[in-house]
């Protein structure tokens, strides 16, 4: 259920304090505590751009590369499963999204409910990670190397640093995160036309030199076949996609509770979807053209089909959507940390995290330079995102499915509601998938005995974790019951 302002602010619930409203130019004061009415704004329609922007980069491409390049698909079936994979990935963003208007917290900070106070550090903890320091430096490195192209033809007498170029990448996303909630949606709107038309003359041009017939590649595939192939490029798309899962609504919390919550995950959803969809087939269009042939560095590979003129502005779209994807990792990054308990005495202790996490991203970013993003083991690390993701979402949308979406916002902060269930039956889903891994890192029995497989962990993670969760909550509400009668 929804609580009003009134009955909030008379119970221990913290309400953000300060005066935000729906300035641009500010600091967006605290952390993550409940968002009054009052400061409540904007419409669903946003979230289109918010999201579209936000996948708008190289990082996505780059998913459509793996498929043919790496597992030997022919085009059409590679287009299958990356838009499948997205579909679904989409579909559960779009869920999570409509939650942000009902219940005005942050998603780490809603997941509290079915996971408990102590439960939800393993998520939050996770998430917290994946955020500040996988995705922070993968995208961040890919800005850095397009500004390096970018400006190498433009000035023939200097050669732009790898340090100065990621210092730029990631200046700009931590300013912007820094200021908060309204700054990062505001820069996503005005980044959205420069990078749809970018990218979207782009794709016009690849696709007419696509080579569509383009078909299997056994020698590629070796073990893995067909399906296997298959379900891994399911599997990365959706892991791609559904990274954005646990951030989802705290771009959405923000608006006012009588949004149209059906209009609030369709555009949530339709932003991730559409942007993905179509950049990730024309990743897989990319490779199938004669002339990328050969070339090792997949940025080239991107740009080889250009002319001149489009080639410098796809690569200065390629910094900028490094931008728009990590203002929004670090902005999420930031209250996932806070989710884990850390108190900061500031009014602006989300501010704070997102700046140091931009400090720790650069200095761990130029220490590992080109060890890190997409080319460099980017396909395990969109798998293990899954891995994870899948049974996190089992809980809680399974809790929020029993509960009829009820919830009391106090459980949400009450640190002493500290319900089992979750946790075990995430760690439960983890465990029983574990055997079937299959990434360069660690290859589980299933797959080694069977390439075929391909990749379903997430698959297993999420009904393993739905079914135990589901079974230990009728166990309890039948104690519950007995308890009541007797």
């Amino acid at each position: 259920m929804a609580t009003s302002d009134s009955a909030i602010n008379a119970t221990d619930v913290p309400v953000r304090e300060g005066e935000y409203g729906d300035r641009v130019v500010a600091v967006e004061p605290g952390g993550i505590e409940y968002i009054p009415e009052h400061e409540r704004h904007g419409s669903p329609i946003k979230l289109f751009w918010t999201w579209m922007s936000a996948n708008m980069e190289f990082a996505t491409i780059f998913v459509g590369f793996l498929p043919v390049a790496f597992f030997g698909m022919g085009f059409w079936d590679a287009a299958l499963a990356l838009v499948l994979g997205t579909a679904l990935g989409s579909l559960t963003h779009a869920i999570l999204s409509s939650w942000g208007p009902k219940f005005g917290v942050p998603q780490m900070v809603q997941s509290r409910g079915a996971f408990g106070y102590l439960g939800n550090l393993l998520p939050a903890g996770l998430n917290t990670f994946t955020a500040t320091v996988g995705w922070f430096i993968v995208n961040s490195v890919a800005g850095a190397f397009a500004l390096i192209s970018l400006f190498g033809p433009l000035l023939h007498w200097f050669t732009l640093p790898f340090w100065l170029a990621f210092l730029i990448i990631v200046a700009a996303q931590v300013v912007i995160a820094f200021a908060g909630h309204n700054l990062v949606h505001e820069f996503e709107k005005y980044a959205f036309p420069y990078l749809a038309i970018v990218f979207g003359v782009a794709a016009i041009l690849i696709f007419g030199q696509a080579h569509f017939a383009q078909g299997i590649n056994g020698k590629v595939q070796g073990p893995l076949g067909e399906t296997g192939a298959f379900t891994l490029t399911f599997t990365a798309a959706f892991g791609y996609a559904v990274g954005w899962n646990p951030y989802a609504s705290d771009y959405t919390r923000y608006l006012p509770s009588n949004t149209n919550r059906l209009l609030t995950g369709l555009w949530a959803g339709l932003g991730v979807f559409v942007s993905c969809a179509i950049l990730e087939v024309m990743g897989a269009a990319v490779v199938t053209i004669p002339s990328t042939a050969g070339l090792s560095n997949p940025t080239d590979q991107l740009i080889k089909p250009l002319p001149g003129v489009l080639a410098g502005l796809v690569l200065l779209g390629v910094a900028l959507g490094a931008v728009t994807a990590n203002v929004i990792n670090v902005y999420s990054g930031a209250i996932s940390f806070l989710t884990l308990g850390v108190r900061l005495p500031l009014r602006i202790r989300r501010a704070a995290v997102a700046l140091g996490a931009g400090v720790v991203g650069y200095i761990v970013g130029v220490v590992l330079e080109s060890r890190v993003g997409p080319g460099s083991g980017y396909e395990n690390f969109l798998l293990l995102i899954s891995y994870w993701i899948a049974p996190f979402l089992a809980v809680v949308l399974v809790d929020y499915w029993i509960r009829g979406g009820s919830y009391e916002e106090r459980e949400f902060f009450d640190t002493h509601h500290l319900p089992w269930r979750g946790l075990v039956a995430m760690v439960a889903g983890i465990v029983a998938s574990f055997p079937f891994w299959n990434n360069a890192i660690i290859t589980g029995p299933v797959p080694r005995a069977n390439p075929a497989f391909g990749d379903i962990t997430f698959v297993v993670g999420f009904a393993v974790t739905a079914v135990v969760y589901w079974a230990l909550a009728a166990l309890a509400g039948q104690r519950s019951r007995s308890a009541a009668a007797a």
